[in-house]
């Protein structure tokens, strides 16, 4: 299976097995002794740790990583087998997580380990020099085990490889079927692929905003929090690409993105959604949460999780891919692991991939440190970690790792186009000219 999947085409073959796998119906818990695979057995006892050190995690809020009790749970389970090694933890959100850790590294002050996606780990912090390579953690075991797309993702060019992955997912939206039921819309929707396309989406919030609901959906850009589901909604409303198929340049400026902004906008004007410069993506998906809106473009299967027991009275939640004019949609993907900041101490470096090895590869605890994110596995020998536990609603979401795209957030200059992403978003809202917004937007981002 390795062999049949491009670089960095992430997951589009290898998601459909994996996906599957995880959550196939063949039993197992986060607590399972299965059989560990060759990769985690011989990875886990390749470590060794570091006596006495302590260790400084930082980590953004990836599903169950983002809560103190089960992050302090698993490491507890650490020190019950690495006993000198502290491991101190600050939580980082996606609003303003960024500026702590650049602050950090500027003030040399960085955290020893941090958990994160490649495009900061590899395409920022570690293009910078900043972090530790984590070479000898890909074994060849480790290699054949994660998936290759993957792998791709978690090295730069020269191939040094600064993140060591845990979890991955797919970014979708989704809608309150109670009020699309109400207006007759469900009619537009398939209920059992969880797809529609672009006129259907249409027809939906057309006839939600008819019905008397003013507040159906909201184009967030209040900040870079979300901005999956802003950039996945853009580009497949009319089968446009965010970057090139090389990762080299952003192409927000071709004929299908332009469209696809000037919809948006001009459904604004009429009052069917918003362009919201007050809230970013954790916001927006409060407001479904709470009822106020009919529809959330920042959602996945974790959010899903950290919000069940959130949903206002009355809300049958129902996640979808977002909307294409083409048949299958091209959704973003997350891919989650452990990047190493080399702050000159090789003690604490080796203490922190000691870390690595116990929450990635140890056959036990690697199916714990997946099923408390709430995401599924990066290893397709890591199965079965849902099903008859109080998380199976996940399987809802194993489909849609089938139409993952590719993982262009790798591409250059990808921390700055964040930041003129969502101040395009603005401009936009605010009634200017798309074509020229946007051609603002690619002098800035393409540089």
């Amino acid at each position: 299976m390795k062999n049949c999947i491009s670089r960095r085409s992430f997951l589009k073959a290898a998601g459909m097995l994996g996906a599957a796998g995880a959550l196939a119906a063949c039993g197992g818990s986060s607590s399972s002794t299965a059989p560990a695979s060759s990769a985690a057995s011989s990875a886990a006892a390749s470590g060794t740790a570091s006596s006495g050190a302590s260790i400084k995690l930082w980590t953004y809020p990836i599903g169950g990583w983002g809560k103190d009790e089960t992050v302090q749970e698993l490491i507890s389970s650490f020190n019950a087998k690495y006993p000198d090694i502290k491991v101190t933890v600050e939580y980082l959100d996606y609003t303003n997580g960024d500026d702590q850790v650049n602050t950090a590294i500027e003030g040399g002050s960085a955290p020893d380990l941090i958990m994160e996606g490649p495009e900061r780990l590899v395409a920022n912090w570690g293009a910078k020099g900043v972090m530790a390579p984590l070479n000898d953690l890909w074994t060849d075991d480790a290699k054949k085990d994660i998936y290759e797309s993957v792998e791709s993702a978690c090295k730069n060019d020269a191939g040094d490889y600064y993140e060591y992955p845990l979890c991955m997912t797919a970014h979708c939206m989704a809608v309150n079927m109670t009020k699309v039921k109400e207006v007759g819309a469900d009619k537009y929707i398939n209920t059992d692929t969880h797809t529609w396309s672009t006129e259907d989406f249409l027809n939906t919030v057309d006839a939600l905003y008819n019905g008397g609901y003013e507040n159906v959906a909201a184009v967030y850009c209040g900040g870079q929090g979300g901005d999956q589901g802003t950039r996945a909604l853009v580009n497949n409303l009319y089968s446009g690409k965010f970057t090139s198929t090389d990762f080299t340049k952003y192409t927000m400026d071709s004929e299908e993105n332009l469209k696809a902004l000037t919809m948006l906008q001009r459904w604004a004007e009429e009052g069917l959604i918003t362009f919201d410069p007050s809230i970013n993506g954790g916001e927006e998906l409060a407001l479904f949460v709470n009822g106020t809106s009919k529809m959330a473009f920042c959602w996945n299967a974790a959010i899903e999780g950290l919000n069940r027991d959130k949903l206002a009275d009355g809300i049958e939640l129902f996640p979808m891919t977002f909307p294409t004019d083409k048949g299958d949609p091209e959704l973003c993907g997350g891919i989650w692991g452990f990047g190493v900041f080399d702050n000159g101490n090789a003690e604490k470096v080796e203490a922190a991939k000691t870390f690595i090895r116990f929450v990635c590869d140890d056959p036990v605890q690697v199916r714990k440190s997946v099923y408390m994110s709430g995401y599924f596995s990066v290893r397709s020998s890591v199965t079965g970690l849902y099903a008859g536990t109080e998380k199976e609603y996940l399987d809802a979401y194993a489909p849609f790792v089938q139409y993952l795209g590719d993982y262009y957030q790798v591409a250059p200059n990808w921390t700055a186009q964040r930041y003129e992403w969502w101040n395009l978003l603005q401009r936009i809202g605010a009634g200017g000219n798309v074509a020229d917004e946007v051609a603002v937007y690619i002098q800035n981002v393409n540089q």
